[in-house]
């Protein structure tokens, strides 16, 4: 308790939870923005943009508790295989979030970085607002925000060990230290806690490697609906939890 900023102690205890059971990476899946907007008769996108907003709220959460990675799935590898009109909007609304939000962020001290694949697909004016929120951001100390964007995690995996054959490391000297620092940011931790909504109860291809020995927690709420009070309730669940790591306690 000591070691935290008296905001985020003070947060911490408002929010009911345990200080020294917090955890530093948050991985979500942020699902359920189409059935949301069905679910209202509104077009798909409304959805999309009522999500925006849910992220942001989420973001800030996890940034006035303290934590210290905050990952997303904006777009999977996958993804290109939905109707044109909807990827079309997908990429669009992942430039214009870069554009409106890269300087607050900026302000509140969170580090925006991106992990996927740049070199397949991406248009080119897509990687130059990429470029240009990382660096802006990238000497900032507060929550790391990174966006998993044109990800896959088998993809990451692959990608990882072809960098490590390319530098010419033979069988024997591979490692999985090695293969987690040619990952798409090594300095990404292990995911502590990975949360899903919408009641859809898979990985979907999500930080395979980074998920090894994370928590995870399925809550029925459409990510639109998602929040502040939200992430609160499932690192509650998480705090209750017995994180084993393969051993007894």
């Amino acid at each position: 308790m000591s070691s935290l900023k008296p905001d985020v102690a003070a947060n911490i205890a408002a929010a009911q939870l345990d200080p020294d059971r917090m955890p530093d990476h948050i991985a979500c899946v942020m699902d359920g923005n189409g059935r949301w907007a069905q679910d209202r008769g509104l077009k798909r996108t409304e959805g999309h943009t009522k999500g925006e907003l849910a992220l942001f709220d989420t973001l800030e959460a996890a940034r006035q508790l303290g934590t210290g990675w905050f990952t997303v799935y904006a777009f999977s590898t996958e993804n290109w295989k939905r109707p044109k009109a909807e990827v079309k909007f997908l990429i669009n609304y992942s430039r214009i979030i870069l554009d409106r939000r890269r300087e607050e962020l900026h302000e509140r001290n969170i580090r925006i970085r991106v992990i996927g694949r740049r070199d397949w697909r991406v248009p080119k004016g897509v990687l130059k607002r990429i470029e240009r929120a990382e660096e802006l951001t990238q000497d900032n100390t507060g929550t790391t925000f990174t966006v998993a964007f044109n990800y896959g995690g088998r993809t990451e995996i692959v990608d990882a060990v072809r960098a490590i054959v390319d530098s010419g490391k033979t069988g024997q000297k591979i490692t999985e230290k090695l293969i987690a620092q040619h990952l798409y940011d090594a300095e990404m931790p292990d995911v502590d806690l990975m949360v899903r909504t919408s009641g859809e109860q898979r990985i979907s291809n999500f930080l395979l490697w980074q998920l090894a020995y994370a928590e995870l927690v399925f809550t029925p709420t459409l990510w639109p609906d998602f929040g502040h009070d939200a992430l609160v309730d499932v690192i509650g669940q998480y705090q209750g939890r017995d994180r084993r790591y393969g051993v007894l306690s």
